[in-house]
Parts: C-alpha cells; structure tokens; sequence
C-alpha cells in the first residue's frame, strides 16, 4: 500500500486523556493519515482544553479529528486518585463510549477502533458494534510479554516477594524481580493490578496486537510471542519531526507550557557537553532523591539541563520545601546548570550540546531517545520504568542504570558514578555509537520497505474492503433493519462487518 493511498478506511481510536497515553495514540494517527486513512481520536473529557488549545485550522485537514466522551466524573475532578479514576470508568466509561459511535455513525463507518491498554473494556463495545479491534500496546514489546505469560500462567514465576529472585522468560536476559513491572509486584495497588489483568483477557477479542517498538531492538521478544499472541511492532511511535519528517498537525496532549529559554541556553553550550535531567509528566521525587541529584550534579561539574515541572495530578507546589533547592547548588552551578518546569523534550534531544539523558525512563520518553541518538542515564520508578531500564543496560546497551534501594533513592555516589561512565569514561563512546545505531535502525523501520512500515501496511490491507454503494447489497440494508427492527447505526454496523467477514 503506496504512500498517501485512498484506502477509504475510517478508524477509530480510544484512549484515556493522559498525556503518555494519548501522544502515542496522536503519533500513530500521523503515521496513518500518511496512508489515506481518516483517524478520529475519542479520548475523555478532561482532556478537551489542553487538547483543542494549541490546534488550528490544520487539524481539520489533516485526516485526524478530535472526539470526547465522560470518564463518568467531572471535569474539575482530582484524577491524582486513579483507583477511583480506574473504577469510574470501567464502570461509565461503555455507555458513554458508545453513545458517542452512535452520534458518529450517523456521517461514517468505523473500519476498526483501536484502543490502548489502558481501556480494556472498549473491546467490549466495538464487538458490541461487530467492529475489528485493535490493541495498540504503548510499552516495550518485553512488558508485553511478562505480562502476557504472568496473567495467562504461561511460565513459572517466583512469589515476587524477594527482589533479587531471577526470573526466566523466553527472549529475555535474566531478569531480577525488581526488573518486573511494579504492577504485578505484591506491592502494586489492587486496582492497578486488575486494570493488567482485564488488558490481557481482553486479548481474547483483539484481531491485532500493534507494537509502538521496532523489532530491531527487541527481535527476540517479539519472536517469542509469534507462538502466543504475536505483536506487530510499527513504532517507534514518535512525532513525525523525529523521524525527518513534516508534522501533520500541531495537537498535543501536552500538560504544560514549554520554556523556550532553554533552547537559546542549549545554543550556547558546545556540543555534547549538557546533561538533560527530566522525569516525565507524572514522577515526585522525594526530597531525598531531589538532594542526591542536586549533589551529584554540582560535583560533576558539568552543563545539564533539569526539567523540575509545577503542580499537576498531585504533584508539588513550586513553593513546596522538597523542591526548594539549596542556595549553594544555585549559587555553585550558576552558568552551566538550568532549570526549567517544562521544555520541548523532542527539540532538547536533537540538539547536538545534549550529552545523555537521565530519565524515569517512562516508553514514549525512552523512544524519543533512541530515535535521536542520545545515550541513557536509567533513574526508574515504577509500572514499566524498572523493565525499559533493565532493557538500556542489557539489551539495547545504550546507557547505564542508576541504582536504587528499596526507598527509591540513588546515591550521590552512583549518580556521579553513572554521568562519569556515559559522558567520558572509557565506554562512553560504545554507548554513544550504540545509541547512534540504534537511532538508524529506528528511522529505517519506519520508511518504505522497514519492518514497521511493512506491518502497518499489512494492518491495512486487511482492513481495506470495497464497498460499492449502488449494489443491492445497500437495497438489503433496508429489509434488514425493518425485518429485526434494530436502530439504523447499529444495523449499518453489523451489515459492514458481515461484508468484511465475506
């Protein structure tokens, strides 16, 4: 399928409205609307004014349009507390969702909806409307598979109560417990352990599994899911101007206003000489950690760029004294140290004064990574952050991982340890030629002929069905409704997939 094709295909994609969740789900509308598709994102409400802020007459253009349904609470709502925001939705979510395709349908059919993992209970409501799924999985193909084989008993796993305990998992180095995602740790709420299981038997109703790795990096992992579930990886799902190329729309879910100081500050810095610290859109650190990394780098002696955000989802208040930084670390890093509440992460990675990057290791930031070449200092916290760090120092080899105790903290002493080891130790140029081939071989997946284009291609095909409007196949739609005395959108629906099943 050529480039820019009119496929005639509408999709549909659902998605929560947090920011790692929707950007993905953006990302891969681009790469979509590339093909001739028609994208409509329906995400929650919340999400509307951060989202609708920045867009413009393009989004119109663009074959991406923007929908919004109720989480089941209100707007203002404090969504910090997930359990409630988990349980609410599961709960109103169905109805609400399928309200909206009933207002949608009455101007286009769904070829197929898409839905992250996030949302489980969406694959109930397109086999509602008899429409193909499919599951878009927003982290590393590896947590894919630990959680798949954990939730359908497919190896033996240990108690997971000892950290240290070695786990075993096809296409996997060893991993220690503490590599596991923090979801299925005995540790993990309840609820977010639930919300993992409805994902994987959700599986059972998904058509495809989509990935927005590439298997470049991860070949081994997705081999050994061919015999289970396979994913076909089409990523690495990041913005377009990453990958070379011209941005579709300008729409974000982006939680806050970029600084761009930072960029004029970068400029003025020679090339590979700035460490870029930033957490994420939802990470706290404790007041200890925000010390050991404060202390750790102002004896480092280097230029670094740290992103410390405002308040959002229970996080700080600017004045909040875990946040109040030393006024010797301000006074002692004046000239080469910044700090920023937001920046422009994808234009901060490219630009060539950026040395390496300590990150939380969140996936959408981790690709943002590995598309630009940057090697990784691993700070990780939680659900998948300690797996994509176990991946950076032993599988993808780019970098090296902080380590932490059971309080979450790391040493000034292995901080420092970590910039010494990536900014100039005797290694330091092994993982920055990694981290650079790492880079080609993303970019290469995505273009024509790569292994992630070819696999959205191949998504396509089968989506694509033609229908002429003039055959009698529409003169049966008419007895069909009046003959089982259904509503029209949903009849429509279930005529359609009877055609695609043909």
């Amino acid at each position: 399928m050529s480039e820019a094709e009119n496929t005639n295909i509408n999709i549909l994609m659902v998605s929560m409205a947090l920011q790692g969740h929707v950007n993905p789900m953006l990302n891969f509308a681009k790469r979509l609307v590339t093909k001739g598709v028609h994208v409509t994102i329906a995400t929650t409400e919340e999400g509307r004014a951060r989202m609708l802020k920045n867009t413009d007459q393009n989004l119109s253009n663009s074959g991406i349009s923007l929908e919004f349904f109720s989480d089941g609470l209100s707007v203002d709502f404090d969504r910090s507390d997930t359990k409630t925001v988990t349980n609410t939705i599961r709960e109103k979510g169905p109805k609400n969702l399928s309200n909206l395709i009933d207002s949608l349908s009455k101007n286009q059919t769904f070829s197929c909806v898409i839905i992250n993992p996030f949302v489980p209970w969406a694959v109930d409501v397109a086999a509602e409307y008899q429409i193909p799924c499919a599951m878009l999985w927003i982290q590393a193909t590896a947590c894919y598979s630990v959680y798949y084989r954990y939730f359908k008993n497919t190896d033996v796993f240990p108690k997971l109560e000892d950290p240290n305990e070695k786990v075993h998992l096809p296409g996997l180095p060893a991993l220690e417990v503490r590599d596991l995602p923090s979801a299925i740790l005995p540790s993990s709420s309840p609820h977010f352990y639930q919300l993992m299981a409805d994902f994987i038997k959700a599986l059972d109703k998904v058509k495809w599994v989509l990935g927005s790795s590439f298997i470049e990096i991860e070949e081994e992992i997705v081999k050994s899911m061919d015999s289970l579930t396979p994913i076909y990886n089409i990523g690495p799902v990041v913005s377009p101007s990453l990958l070379g190329e011209k941005e579709t729309s300008n729409v974000s879910a982006d939680m806050w206003n970029a600084e761009d100081s930072c960029m004029e500050w970068l400029n003025n810095k020679p090339n590979s000489s700035v460490i870029y610290i930033s957490f994420g859109s939802l990470i706290v650190l404790s007041k200890k950690q925000m010390s050991n990394l404060a202390t750790a780098l102002k004896n480092s002696n280097k230029n670094f760029l740290w992103v410390v955000k405002p308040q959002n989802n229970g996080g700080f208040t600017w004045e909040d004294p875990a946040y109040e930084l030393p006024k010797e670390f301000l006074e002692e890093t004046e000239g080469r140290g910044l700090i920023v509440k937001w920046c422009a992460q994808t234009k901060v990675l490219q630009h060539p004064a950026v040395a390496c990057f300590i990150s939380h290791c969140g996936w959408n930031s981790l690709l943002e990574t590995l598309i630009t070449g940057v090697p990784v200092i691993a700070y990780p916290f939680w659900t998948d952050q300690p797996t994509n760090a176990m991946l950076i120092e032993n599988v993808f080899k780019n970098g090296v991982r902080i380590k932490v105790g059971e309080d979450g903290v790391g040493s000034v002493e292995d901080i420092e340890r970590c910039v010494y080891e990536v900014v100039e130790g005797p290694n330091a140029g092994e993982f920055k030629k990694r981290a650079l081939e790492i880079k080609e071989s993303g970019k290469k997946a995505t273009q024509d002929g790569g292994s992630s284009s070819v696999n959205i291609n191949k998504f396509l095909s089968e989506l694509t069905v033609k229908i002429d409007p003039m055959s009698k196949n529409f003169t049966i739609v008419g007895r069909f409704i009046s003959t089982i005395g259904i509503g029209i959108t949903k009849a429509k629906m279930i005529f359609f997939r009877l055609i695609l099943s043909r």
